[in-house]
């Protein structure tokens, strides 16, 4: 790795099996194989644009868990992963069971993800990162993974470090009620927050978004960004609001989404750029990433970014 700023994240990243065709998986005769994981999804998110990034994560011995590591660096990612002889790499399953809508089905239950652990997440790269991104998945994995997360926050803390925290809500994981005791934890050591309006709700109680990212903010992160989907975004930035509308697609797959309007607006946060066009990247990021099937596949490159705003549909 050079000497650029990076930044660095870490979480579970799984094989990912997707059907081609709308119907249920039982009648499905091919799947697509590949991979999918929240936080390296905002690294490669992040590499495309141009912005140096670290994940750190633990897969399984096996075959899907070298694709993992594979696929990941192939993007120019700094990967450092450890291998669990004892435990799998985990598997999603996403199944398209109508044309407008998806189910996501996770098996990752004792898996290599769920059994990271600090001494995975070196204290020197955490150091001389520029910023720390940490998800609220990680901790719902496991009591050893929420372990880690706090480490690795509580480090970024000690020397400084910018700290990013996406809620995340994954339903299928944990309670409501317990991912609101974690999120209450963690939000108050962050500097940036991000969350949908209906995870900030979990978090901080029902309200309009402003409210949410005012409540947020309360809690000590000097940015409160809320994720409204086609609706656009809105961010508290030391007090101040700003709000972006939605780039409209022809939506394919918002499975990661967010994780792209993530590594948008960090791309643009470590470059210095003011909080509307970071909002404007971040924004644009998310719309790119609806237009194809897969988590990670249509995250763009800094060049494409005007692609959304032309009407011209053939470059020459």
């Amino acid at each position: 790795m050079n000497d650029a700023p990076y930044i660095l994240t870490f979480g579970e990243t799984m094989a990912l099996m997707r059907t081609d065709q709308v119907g249920p998986l039982a009648h499905a005769s091919t799947l697509s194989l590949g991979i999918g994981g929240s936080e390296s999804n905002v690294a490669i998110g992040l590499q495309r644009l141009g912005v140096q990034a670290v994940w750190c994560g633990r897969v399984g011995a096996d075959s899907v868990g070298a694709l993992v590591e594979r696929e990941i660096r192939a993007e120019g990612v700094d990967v450092r992963a450890a291998v669990d002889p004892f435990a799998p790499t985990g598997l999603m399953i996403k199944e398209r069971r109508t044309p407008a809508t998806q189910r996501v089905s996770y098996y990752r239950s004792g898996s290599a993800g769920s059994r990271i652990t600090p001494e995975d997440i070196n204290e020197q790269l955490v150091s001389g990162a520029a910023l720390l991104h940490v998800t609220g998945i990680t901790p719902a994995l496991s009591t050893q993974a929420e372990s880690t997360l706090r480490y690795a926050v509580n480090a970024a803390r000690a020397h400084g470090v910018t700290v990013s925290f996406d809620l995340n809500y994954r339903g299928n994981l944990w309670s409501p009620e317990a991912a609101r005791s974690v999120y209450r934890d963690i939000i108050p050591l962050a500097d940036i927050v991000f969350a949908g309006d209906d995870e900030a709700a979990i978090a901080v109680g029902a309200g309009d978004p402003e409210e949410l990212a005012r409540r947020i903010s309360a809690l000590g992160p000097s940015q409160a960004v809320i994720k409204l989907g086609a609706d656009g975004s809105l961010a508290l930035i030391d007090g101040t609001i700003f709000r972006q509308a939605a780039v409209a697609v022809d939506t394919v797959d918002t499975v990661g989404a967010g994780d792209a309007f993530v590594a948008g607006y960090l791309a643009e946060l470590v470059a210095g750029r003011e909080p509307q066009d970071r909002l404007i990247t971040a924004t644009t990021a998310g719309a790119f990433a609806c237009l194809v099937p897969g988590d990670r596949e249509g995250l763009p490159r800094r060049h494409e970014l005007p692609i959304l705003q032309t009407r011209e549909p053939v470059s020459r």
